[in-house]
């Protein structure tokens, strides 16, 4: 049996990550409710996705508005 390699995600590979949230959370969570998540929660979510290897520390903001637009561009993505 084969099993399919997922290479790890850091915290610039924003569109990887968006689509991890975006395959967690499905369209639970529209463009406006993406864009009212909290940064502390965002955070967390990031953290706990498979593969994800990036540490806390090296989070900040800038990461963390990207992940966001990226999550919601595949949002978008998913609504035809």
């Amino acid at each position: 049996m084969m099993s399919h390699f997922e290479p790890p995600i850091h915290w610039n590979d924003y569109e990887d990550i968006a689509l991890k949230l975006y395959e967690k959370f499905g369209d639970e969570f529209t463009e406006s409710k993406i864009y009212r998540v909290r940064f502390t929660d965002l955070l967390e979510w990031v953290l706990e996705l498979p593969h994800f290897v990036g540490k806390r520390e090296e989070s900040n903001e800038g990461h963390l508005e990207m992940i966001q637009s990226s999550w919601v561009y595949e949002w978008r993505d998913n609504q035809d």
